[in-house]
């Protein structure tokens, strides 16, 4: 069979084909190689797709600004899954980036039918408290409320007009019963996404989004959206360099030269080039060619690495005539860890995951309970060995709490070779998750009347 993958990121159900959703919407596969000092998970290939991702690497060896943007859902608690996104965000952070968490507490109304107030103390106190206790850095991070920022609810709507009700059908699977406020929901999210790139909230710079493959709806839409905003476009051309050609739009005809009579001003069109031009010259280019009736200067010289300073320069540019100057999105994806008892981790199904707030007792009856890679004999498991892929305690290691490759790299010998059993692997997840609960409980207690220093002045 060769159907589409459909992703929907409401639901927890079913299962994921990572190669399939890689080909299907035209994700690249991470390169190792390229990231400074990766992180355990980038390591271990949990991280392991993005769209450009390079944008943000560059952004970091170069110490230039770079925003991280992620979101929380105020419903439910915490989990190990969650845990997931923020291990990527402080490694962004890290490397310099400055953090925004969007909570979407207009979403979880719409779409969950949860109240704008106990979304608030959900997320505070389930949330944004354990974010603290992860390790995010509070002087640079900023926690916001959607339903307290009206500029991000602007720009949704105004960026609204530049897709219609096809397009959700085609990326959400919307039909006719889908409510209005669901319908509603992915624009806001569009704002929470795009709007760190204004003046107000750390201005034009590379703004990354680590999210789970269930997420990517979200990013697709505001790539596009924005596309359609921008009025210059570089693509590569395939006999080498790249074309910078003029987007023309209602908002910017007149600025680029055309009347309202669809007439050329060529000396206007000859005024927006020179200038084009000027700002690019310093980036070490000398060498154009332009063709002003259509719209288009190439520049020989230029690889796609070149790409994002020249695309930087034309943002700016196009901020100073009028227009909204808006980068796409930056995005990474992780894998999904499974949950205890198959399928994915569901804050609605406690026997599928871990919480952050769990006792020990209660995580070690949920890890002693999980699926099992061992066989159903011992002797039989000495002979054959364990199944990792299939181990809920190996993966739990892999993915949360095992920091050290070669301790990972030596549990999947002994336990593949059938020398460690499967009531010893569960131990030692249990002995590790047991030491892990424990010091983010510590550093609950030490932020829990602190969280304020997270909230933005707007969501206070």
């Amino acid at each position: 069979m060769n159907e589409d993958v459909g992703i929907d990121p409401w639901s927890s159900d079913g299962e994921t084909d990572y190669s399939r959703i890689v080909n299907q919407f035209g994700l690249e596969l991470v390169d190792q190689s390229t990231i400074p000092n990766p992180g355990m998970l980038h390591r271990r290939g949990v991280v392991f797709a993005h769209r450009d991702l390079d944008v943000a690497i560059r952004s970091i060896r170069d110490k230039s600004p770079l925003g991280v943007l992620t979101g929380l859902m105020p419903s439910g608690r915490m989990h190990l899954g969650h845990s997931m996104v923020i291990e990527q965000v402080k490694w962004f952070q890290g490397h310099g980036a400055d953090v925004t968490v969007a909570v979407a507490d207009l979403e979880a109304l719409a779409t969950r039918g949860t109240s704008i107030a106990q979304g608030r103390k959900t997320a505070l106190e389930e949330y944004v408290l354990n974010y603290a206790a992860l390790g995010l850095d509070p002087s640079e991070t900023e926690v916001y409320f959607q339903s307290s920022r009206p500029e991000v609810q602007r720009l949704g709507f105004t960026l609204g007009r530049r897709t219609n009700l096809s397009e959700f059908e085609s990326i959400y699977g919307f039909t006719g019963e889908t409510n209005l406020a669901h319908v509603q929901a992915p624009l806001v999210q569009v704002g929470d996404i795009v709007h760190p790139q204004l003046d107000d909230f750390g201005g034009l710079r590379p703004i990354v989004v680590p999210v789970g493959i269930d997420q990517d709806p979200h990013l697709r839409l505001t790539r596009d959206i924005v596309g359609k905003t921008n009025w210059f476009n570089i693509k590569e051309k395939k006999s080498g360099g790249l074309t910078v050609s003029l987007s023309m739009q209602p908002d910017n005809s007149a600025i680029f030269g055309v009347d309202s009579n669809g007439r050329l001003d060529r000396s206007s069109r000859d005024v927006i080039f020179s200038k084009i031009i000027d700002l690019i010259s310093p980036l070490g280019f000398a060498d154009f060619s332009s063709n002003p009736k259509h719209g288009t200067i190439d520049i020989p010289g230029a690889t796609r690495s070149d790409k994002n300073l020249i695309r930087m320069q034309l943002l700016r540019f196009e901020r100073n005539l009028g227009g909204l100057g808006l980068m796409p999105p930056c995005s990474t994806y992780h894998r999904f860890a499974p949950g205890m008892t198959g399928g994915k981790m569901s804050s609605s199904k406690p026997e599928t995951t871990i919480f952050m707030t769990d006792s020990v007792e209660a995580m070690s009856k949920k890890v002693n309970r999980a699926i099992s890679g061992g066989k159903s004999t011992v002797e039989e498991h000495r002979r054959l060995g364990g199944d990792c892929s299939k181990d809920i305690s190996f993966q739990y290691l892999k993915f949360f709490f095992e920091q050290e490759d070669s301790a990972i790299a030596e549990i999947r010998r002994d336990y593949e070779s059938g020398r460690m059993l499967a009531g010893e692997i569960k131990k030692l997840c249990i002995d590790k998750a047991s030491t892990w609960l424990e010091e983010i409980s510590e550093k609950r207690e030490y932020w829990r009347d602190r969280t304020h220093e997270f909230i933005s002045h707007d969501s206070v």
